[in-house]
């Protein structure tokens, strides 16, 4: 990609995602552009000193963070995703959360704890995998089935409950070794016999606390196209860079007009095919998103079809890249080179449970 020639964040991400790569977490200075820019707080109201955003304008600026580094718009989207939580927050943890101006919140969506309730709040136990940004993060998430003194379930029954744990109370344990995505720093963390105050537990999609609409969209399809920008964006970035790559091959001599017309085809053909899913993606969600604006309420129908359309954005986009990667050459294949980072970070998202079946 052109190096950007002025003092936007494309240009500071651009400059600085290989060595957040080689740090295996993002450069300070894409950290502080994030802090500058409000990015692990696009869903936190204004009252709480966040942007305040909603969904429709974050899935557009994810896919441009994932287009600009693939690692950057991971961190951004797992750590802003759960600082929407802040909606379920009592409003006094909130306030007191988010005046921290470098706040960020980290965690995993998996029920990877248990809680124990006591008279002074609930004790906790527990181990979860792949928090993005853990190594910068101030505050981590961690979901809980709430359990009896014996360790059977409480009689609540099988609630789960969902927790907010600050920096100082986790044990970060290093092993995000993945080949892509290696910015983000997933690692995973555990706490043991931690008791956590009563008003610092909440369930998502349940009480809103504060009036700031869109927080009663559906978690499942906000994970699902959250995600699923990421893809586009760094799908993307590599329709950008493979012609470049291509045409700079040493061996492109050897290659005959009908073969270079060839490559010419694939090329516009992911172009177009990927444009077209897009389209599709943001249409679905649009309306799933003007229906709840509108009426409160988002017709299943619709939720089906913004999964799909998740879905296959997802599944074109990684094809598509698979598709035209063989055509990169050993520049392509380069653990240092940018194409190759970006291939590597396509393939890594991919992996994602959410999204793995099209259909």
């Amino acid at each position: 990609m052109e190096l950007q020639k002025d003092n936007s964040w494309e240009a500071v991400v651009q400059k600085y995602a290989s060595a957040s790569e080689d740090l295996g977490q993002l450069h300070p200075e894409i950290l502080e552009q994030a802090y500058k820019e409000n990015w692990f707080k696009l869903f936190v109201p204004k009252i709480y000193g966040g942007a305040g955003k909603q969904l429709p304008e974050i899935l557009r600026l994810e896919e441009q963070l994932a287009a600009a580094d693939g690692s950057l718009g991971w961190i951004v989207t797992l750590c802003t995703g759960a600082a929407w939580f802040a909606g379920f927050l009592d409003p006094v943890l909130a306030t007191s959360v988010f005046s921290d101006e470098k706040v960020c919140f980290a965690g995993s969506g998996a029920v990877g704890g248990t809680a124990l309730k006591t008279e002074n709040g609930y004790l906790i136990n527990g181990h979860w995998k792949y928090a993005s940004g853990a190594l910068h993060a101030t505050i981590f998430t961690a979901n809980c089935k709430v359990i009896a003194k014996d360790g059977a379930q409480s009689d609540e029954g099988a609630e789960v409950l969902s927790f907010i744990l600050k920096k100082e109370e986790v044990k970060i344990l290093e092993g995000w070794a993945y080949f892509g995505l290696v910015a983000t720093g997933s690692h995973a963390f555990e706490v043991s016999n931690l008791l956590v105050p009563f008003n610092r537990s909440f369930k998502i999609n349940e009480e809103i606390q504060i009036s700031n609409g869109g927080f009663d969209y559906p978690f499942l399809q906000l994970a699902e196209t959250t995600l699923a920008v990421n893809s586009l964006g760094m799908c993307t970035h590599f329709l950008a860079l493979i012609k470049s790559v291509f045409l700079s091959r040493s061996g492109l001599k050897r290659f005959s007009d009908a073969e270079l017309q060839v490559f010419g085809d694939i090329l516009t053909g992911s172009l177009k095919e990927i444009e077209q899913v897009r389209t599709s993606f943001y249409n679905a969600f649009d309306e799933s998103w003007n229906q709840l604006i509108k009426n409160k309420n988002i017709e299943e129908s619709s939720l089906l079809e913004v999964s799909a359309a998740s879905r296959k954005l997802v599944h074109a986009c990684w094809r598509n890249v698979q598709k035209l990667y063989p055509y990169g050459g050993l520049e392509a294949a380069s653990k240092h080179s940018e194409i190759n980072r970006v291939f590597r970070d396509v393939h890594t998202a991919s992996q994602h449970a959410l999204l793995t079946f099209e259909k």
